[in-house]
């Protein structure tokens, strides 16, 4: 009877192989996918974000079965949510967490790749879809930051789309009213946001994180010495650095998935709101359009952007620096012209411009967070030089940069 079983199973996989190429899947993205042998630390936080994907993904059906997304009802059933849905409060928190978390893994990950320099040929469009994946998170943050319909969501959404006004022929105007439905945010806004957040988005979301992970596994993973495995392989086309992805890697990133979870839920439980940081508490009121909060400032993780857009007293122009911020970062694999990829073999003086740019986008970010002062914007200015200045010294000190020789083979 066993040996019946097992018949019948290779036949089940046969015919599924005959049909979908299910095995080749396997074998190319998994278990025959050789990874470089000396990942470290860095390496955790793509497949981290692979998770809190699924969890904003799973935990997001499961409020839209309670939200309304009705101007007089959506703040209500929030708080329906939290108050009387079984366990409503642990899926809300897990929600709100897993949007602060997913920023928290994902600008780790970009950190890494400026160290290693995982944008570099032949990985420029696996960095663009990646950059692609980053706009996308934003665009659906900033949908979802409004459902909630509280004070510093509806303001929030208000000044943020308030925003695209300044871009000149008439076209801000235009795009500020397709955005909010309606001449002020109301409920047309509220339900296109909803559509957009819960839907188009996160379909667009899926299919660029499956074409990053196929950029990925067509050149390969990049490693801490920024050395090509794959131009290093024995008799039977094997890289020789190289290990299979599962299960050794599999093992790995799920330790590293039990330790961020053992982290994740002690936010949840312990600190959801994380100060006012995560959930801010004038979010708690519900959204008077007659009443402007005295600060209003978006989430934390836009906040790096959003005081570069206060840094300048323009309202044109610093709309353009905010957006001129993200869209540098597209252009890093032609900004930096080094060949040489990881930071453990370039320049003191790469390793000094990198640090300080990591160091203004953080303060920029805490700045973006507080109430403007002289000083404040002072620093906001000093910090926003310092971001841009990293791309346009990169561009020349990369051409000439002296670096350290590159061993043969990877190294630990």
């Amino acid at each position: 009877m066993s040996a019946n079983i097992d018949k019948q199973g290779e036949g089940l996989m046969g015919w599924i192989d005959a049909r979908f190429p299910m095995t080749k899947l396997l074998e190319e993205h998994v278990t025959k996918y050789y990874a470089p042998k000396n990942f470290n630390f860095w390496y955790y936080f793509g497949a981290l974000a692979m998770l809190v994907l699924v969890i904003q993904i799973v935990t997001g059906i499961f409020l839209t079965m309670n939200y309304k997304p009705d101007g007089d009802l959506a703040f209500t059933s929030v708080e329906y949510i939290m108050r009387d849905v079984d366990y409503g409060w642990l899926i809300r928190y897990m929600h709100s967490t897993g949007a602060s978390m997913f920023f928290v893994v994902v600008y780790l990950h970009m950190f890494r790749a400026l160290l290693y320099g995982s944008y570099k040929k032949p990985r420029e469009l696996l960095w663009v879809f990646g950059m692609l994946i980053y706009v996308a998170l934003m665009a659906e943050a900033f949908m979802g930051y409004l459902l909630p319909w509280g004070q510093m969501s509806y303001w929030g959404a208000q000044v943020i789309i308030s925003l695209f006004g300044a871009i000149p022929f008439g076209i801000g105007d235009a795009l500020t009213i397709w955005l909010k439905g309606d001449y002020i945010v109301s409920d047309a806004t509220l339900n296109r946001f909803f559509a957009l957040h819960v839907i188009a988005v996160p379909l667009v979301l899926v299919f660029l994180v499956i074409a990053h992970l196929m950029a990925l596994h067509e050149v390969g993973s990049n490693n801490p010495d920024g050395i090509e495995i794959k131009k290093n392989k024995n008799a039977a086309g094997i890289p020789k650095d190289g290990i299979p992805f599962h299960p050794y890697y599999t093992v790995k990133d799920f330790m590293g998935a039990i330790v961020f979870l053992i982290i994740f839920f002690a936010i949840v439980f312990f600190a959801p709101e994380m100060g006012g940081y995560f959930l801010e508490h004038a979010n708690f009121v519900p959204a008077d359009p007659l009443k402007t909060p005295e600060h209003i400032a978006p989430v934390w993780y836009f906040t790096p952007f959003y005081a570069i857009l206060r840094a300048v007293p323009d309202k044109l122009g610093g709309v353009m620096a905010m957006g001129g911020a993200i869209l540098v970062l597209f252009l890093l694999p032609w900004i930096d012209r080094n060949p040489v990829k990881s930071i453990r073999y370039r320049s003191i003086t790469y390793k000094v411009m990198l640090f300080a740019f990591a160091i203004a986008f953080i303060i920029l970010g805490y700045l973006g967070m507080q109430v403007p002062t002289p000083t404040g914007t002072f620093i906001a200015r000093l910090c926003a030089l310092i971001y841009f200045g990293y791309f346009i010294a990169l561009y020349f000190v990369s051409k000439s940069e002296a670096t350290k020789p590159l061993p043969e083979r990877v190294t630990k």
